[in-house]
């Protein structure tokens, strides 16, 4: 291949004997010409071989982006079938800590394969990726440190539930190899159990167990999981149940049906008591050491813990101090917005007696019984449906994938949280599932229905999470992302964004979008208060209580929820501020020029993203749009 300096000397050749018309150049203006002529064709040849260079590079990073995920993800039986993959259908992700220093090892390396790369010849798109991918893996290697600060069982989260959830929710049975799999998957929960236990053990070891209200909770969960047929002579259990109703719909012969329905049986019988009773066995055995030390404070090195942990939820530098005064400031706002509906409706009396009137008014909450759950599930539903008739005044881009509104599951539901949403399966055979907990009603006021339904569903997270999956021109890494701040940022800030186009009509419905936003604000308090500022659990619940409208039921599975999960609370209203912050600057820079579907775009063309990242893709929207 010819080197610049040679393509220069060829190009003089040419230009000196084709160019002057069979005789030397001597005069100055014709040489100023020709250097000028040649310093052009140098310029347009050195571009040329940047931009190849440049597409060559960025082609090489995405090839190994995708490359590195497909291994993570070929790694794991478990995202696999998220994914709608069925290569490892009938196993179970490893739960050991070999598994766990495998897995380090491995991000050490890829940051090896990715640091490789030249990044200063990478196209913009591919240079975001890569800052991501980096920054992503050396948080990871940073953060093993931390591998033990977390309770793999609790009430919000882990496998004694997980598990059962995920043999419903996400292994469908579409033939017999399917169904096979299914069982192969009940014979090893025996082992995934056995697992899970180490995993508790190891932390007790090290000092960190869960609270004492904790073990209630994923006892009785765990104990679910073993009521019912073929444990019992009850109603089916809930993994028996589910198998029973997937084999039916393949239609066998009957013969085929009773030898799968006994395999089944055999696995549920031996090997899913086998390992849930092990469970079982050793948190009753833990129960009996655990305390009421509620707050990260009481790890080994609670304090460092907690900071790391508030960086990575908020993607920010804030510290506790300044994330609790923040959300003082914010309950204080609310507060003042509250008591003007409050007037609007023509009540008597003080916030807290107006917080009590809509705690306990009959008018505000469905009947506690079937028809109830039925009721709000046909509610929820018909908001989402009246939102999506108006998404083309706000976005550009709208999700392909499906959402359905369902009800929690029964066996987990005593536990489980206020609502969330599970993403829907890449190849379209599972939708997005906003799942609202209906265990009991009164915890689920009407009055926040709506503002709760545009947060999970349309236009929150299906509308981020979804849109996110089907980009297409990025690595599949930032397609299937997370950010706390910015996911939960953007559902809090979609529960307001309704109202700017005429949603909340109902002043009570409205007052309940504030009351979602205010709770939001209390837990940048409350969650400080405990990891930090070592508060009780009884002391966060009194303030939750005294500064919001919601059940007594409903505060204390909060507080509870921010017990096991230190940090992740702050999430919601540190992301909300900043994209209304973002969109601030969006408007009072652009002007008249300012268009609000661009602006989301802006916020949802590039999944998930850190706050700070976000802000740098604004910032460039705000510059290109003054061009």
């Amino acid at each position: 291949m010819k080197t610049i300096k040679s393509i220069f000397a060829l190009s003089i050749g040419a230009l000196i004997l084709g160019g002057c018309s069979g005789h030397f150049a001597t005069n100055s203006n014709d040489i100023e010409q020709l250097n000028n002529t040649l310093n052009n064709k140098l310029s347009s040849v050195n571009a040329t071989l940047a931009q190849q260079q440049i597409i060559a590079q960025s082609q090489q990073a995405n090839v190994l982006f995708d490359q590195i995920f497909q291994e993570n993800l070929m790694a794991s039986p478990m995202s696999q079938t998220y994914m709608g993959i069925k290569k490892d259908y009938g196993q179970w992700d490893s739960l050991t800590q070999a598994q766990s220093e495998k897995d380090h090892q491995k991000n050490i390396s890829d940051l090896v394969r990715l640091e490789s790369l030249d990044s200063a010849l990478l196209d913009s798109q591919t240079a975001l990726s890569y800052t991501l991918f980096t920054d992503k893996l050396r948080a990871k290697i940073s953060d093993y440190q931390w591998r033990f600060h977390n309770y793999p069982v609790n009430q919000m989260h882990g496998l004694h539930s997980g598990a059962i959830s995920f043999l419903i929710n996400a292994h469908s049975i579409k033939n017999i190899s399917d169904a096979t799999a299914y069982i192969s998957r009940l014979h090893g929960l025996k082992r995934l159990m056995v697992e899970l236990t180490q995993m508790l053990r190891e932390r007790e070891n090290k000092g960190i167990m869960a609270p004492l209200f904790v073990y209630p909770y994923v006892i009785s969960d765990s104990v679910n999981v073993l009521k019912g047929a073929p444990f019992d002579n009850n109603e089916d259990s809930p993994l028996y149940g589910d198998f029973k109703r997937k084999i039916a719909k393949l239609e066998l012969p009957k013969a085929q049906y009773n030898t799968l329905l006994a395999q089944a049986e055999k696995a549920l019988l031996s090997d899913v008591k086998s390992g849930y009773s092990t469970l079982i066995s050793y948190l009753r055995e833990q129960q009996s050491r655990a305390s009421h030390d509620d707050g990260a404070w009481k790890f080994p090195q609670g304090s460092e813990f907690y900071k790391r942990a508030l960086q990575i939820t908020t993607t920010t530098e804030m510290s506790a101090d300044e994330i609790h005064q923040l959300g003082l400031s914010e309950v204080a706002r609310i507060h003042g917005e509250m008591r003007q509906i409050m007037h609007n409706v023509g009540f008597k009396g003080e916030l807290n007696e107006f917080f009590e009137f809509m705690r306990t008014d009959s008018q505000f909450y469905f009947a506690n019984n079937a028809q109830g759950r039925e009721a709000y599930l046909t509610q929820a539903t018909a908001f989402i449906d009246q939102m999506r008739e108006r998404l083309d005044e706000l976005f550009i881009v709208k999700p392909k994938a499906e959402l359905v509104v369902k009800q929690v599951e029964a066996f987990r539901e005593k536990s489980a949280g206020k609502a969330f949403y599970n993403r829907p399966a890449p190849d379209g055979s599972r939708p997005g599932r906003y799942y609202a907990n209906l265990y009991d009603m009164n915890n689920m006021p009407k009055y926040q229905m709506e503002a709760l339904a545009f947060h999970e569903g349309i236009p929150g997270h299906h509308m981020q999470i979804a849109i996110s999956m089907e980009l297409e021109g990025i690595p599949k890494f930032r397609k299937y992302g997370h950010y706390t701040a910015y996911s939960e940022g953007w559902g809090l800030y979609t529960e307001f964004l309704p109202k700017e186009i005429g949603f909340y009509k109902d002043p009570y419905s409205d007052f309940g979008r504030l009351a979602m936003e205010l709770w939001r604000a209390c837990r940048l308090v409350v969650d400080t208060g405990i990891h930090d500022k070592r508060w009780s659990r009884e002391t966060a619940i009194d303030y939750l209580s005294n500064n919001t409208p919601n059940p007594k039921g409903d505060v204390i599975k909060a507080i509870e929820r921010y017990i096991v999960m230190p940090s992740q609370a702050t999430a919601y209203k540190i992301g909300m501020i900043k994209i209304l912050e973002l969109r601030k600057m969006a408007q009072d820079e652009l002007g008249d020029k300012f268009n609000i579907r661009e602006f989301h775009d802006v916020i949802l063309k590039n999944g998930p993203l850190p706050l700070h990242i976000l802000q740098q893709q604004v910032e460039a929207y705000i510059k290109a749009s003054h061009r």
